[in-house]
């Protein structure tokens, strides 16, 4: 069972430079736009890249994709808790919660 973060906390965290952001987006999303320093991993690559991408099972992880209706997050944090990741939480809100209220975001 996923655990969720809010707006305020991820943005806390991130400040921080205490969680390791997961954008579960396809990449021409994530390319247009992510949260800062996010990493871009989608649900059918999690097996093959997850130990490359995130080599520390303990580490805060948080999956987020567009929104609400987007089920992509959940779906890559419950593969990676599969895996043996034991901090993943999701954003349910996703990037359009976060654009919305002005925060920043990056490119590329």
């Amino acid at each position: 069972m996923t655990t969720t973060i809010d707006r305020a906390g991820l943005h806390s965290a991130i400040t921080d430079g205490t969680v390791t952001v997961v954008d579960a987006l396809p990449e021409s999303y994530y390319t247009q736009q992510h949260l800062p320093g996010a990493l871009n991993l989608v649900e059918d690559e999690v097996a093959d890249r997850a130990a490359t991408l995130l080599p520390d099972k303990d580490a805060a992880i948080v999956t987020y994709c567009s929104n609400t209706a987007c089920n992509n997050s959940k779906a890559v944090a419950l593969r990676l808790e599969k895996l043996g990741y034991t901090n993943v939480r999701t954003y349910r809100e996703g990037i359009q919660d976060w654009t919305e209220a002005g925060l920043p975001t990056e490119t590329g």
